[in-house]
């Protein structure tokens, strides 16, 4: 039987059925008679145009068969209702079989209904995030940006197939290039729909923003009116000014480094949490970037990333290895933070996401 139906040989499948044989399973409950037989298998085949067995073991008792294997076939028209997939779905199924003179009068095959059901949705929401994350990477500003004042760089490496951090470059029309980076709290999709709606919000609002508190403010307030609860992100924004200045608002995030003479300042004027306190107010400053200083951004997956034995990156590794590569040009530097992340992680399995943004200041170049 597994050649013919591996064949989809409708004809050689019912010669080997009786004319009142009955096939009985989970999906297509009880048929009867040879011609019904072959219109089922035939719908099934055409269905699932790459349906394949692969037998296990076949035991014989008399007029008796036990067959058990493992059935494959890709999802491309749907099963049981629900919209195909896709994908490629694997079940395993056991048929009793009687036989009377050479025949097949019953066949009754079993299969959990429930785990191929389970094993669809799986297929369905791992192709939605697949979508999701093709649509993330394309939102993230991954390509590097270069300025008459500035050359910026940013990478994002989410713990799942899409991640709650983000971060945006954004040029503005006073020439100032705006610079932001968030994390959204949570995982999956409600944390990357909130980045992605933030996202959207922190580019419309920053070219009409006058100041980082402003565009804060600005975000903070309707984030809290949306009432989403236990959802919040933590976020910095700044601007970098054609002449060097840079003004920034910290809402409870990790501060930022400005690398500048071989020395590390970090940035912590701001406020709380975003989208979480009505009356939140946001503080910012302003510096004076030197030619060459570098402004680096990045997320609490950064420091808290853990080998196998559970020791984090820590902000001390992370100092270390700004300052080893601060000369680099950024995207350079940007790869050579995230790949000694990754050498001290070991491939260990992550719980946040990575992400990191440098942005160098050029006056030479204006």
């Amino acid at each position: 039987m597994a050649d013919a139906a591996n064949a989809h040989d409708i004809p050689a499948l019912m010669d080997l059925y009786a004319e009142d044989a009955v096939v009985i399973s989970p999906a297509l409950s009880r048929i009867t008679g040879r011609a019904a037989i072959g219109a089922a298998w035939d719908l099934m085949l055409s269905t699932f145009p790459d349906w394949k067995v692969c037998p296990d073991e076949v035991l014989v008792d008399g007029d008796r068969i036990i067959a058990l294997g493992v059935n494959t076939a890709t999802d491309r028209q749907g099963w049981f209702g629900l919209a195909p997939t896709g994908g490629m779905i694997k079940y395993r199924a056991v048929l009793l079989i009687t036989i009377a003179e050479g025949k097949i009068v019953q066949e009754e095959r079993i299969y959990d209904v429930n785990s191929v059901l389970q094993l669809l949705e799986k297929a369905r929401i791992d192709r939605e995030l697949t979508t999701a994350a093709e649509v993330q990477r394309v939102l993230l500003s991954r390509t590097a940006r270069i300025g008459p004042h500035y050359q910026a760089m940013g990478d994002s490496l989410p713990c799942r197939t899409i991640g709650g951090d983000f971060f945006e470059f954004i040029e503005l029309p006073s020439r100032a290039l705006g610079i932001a980076l968030g994390d959204v709290a949570g995982k999956g999709p409600p944390a990357a729909l909130l980045a992605a709606m933030l996202q959207g919000m922190i580019t419309a609002e920053a070219r009409a923003a006058q100041a980082p508190s402003f565009l804060m403010s600005s975000l903070n307030r309707p984030l809290v009116e949306r009432g989403l609860g236990s959802q919040f992100a933590t976020l910095v924004y700044g601007v970098l000014f054609p002449d060097g200045r840079f003004s920034y608002c910290n809402g409870g995030h990790n501060p930022p480094f400005v690398v500048s003479g071989g020395q590390i300042r970090r940035l912590t004027t701001g406020g709380p949490i975003v989208g979480a306190f009505k009356d939140a107010a946001f503080d910012e400053e302003t510096v004076a970037l030197n030619d060459q200083d570098l402004v680096i951004m990045f997320t609490d997956g950064v420091t808290e990333a853990c080998n196998p034995e559970g020791e984090e990156f820590g902000e001390e590794r992370l100092t270390a290895a700004v300052s080893s590569c601060a000369s680099l040009p950024v995207a350079e530097f940007v790869a050579a933070i995230l790949a000694g992340v990754s050498r001290f992680c070991q491939h260990a399995q992550q719980t946040d996401d990575i992400t990191l943004t440098a942005v160098r200041f050029s006056r030479s170049s204006r």
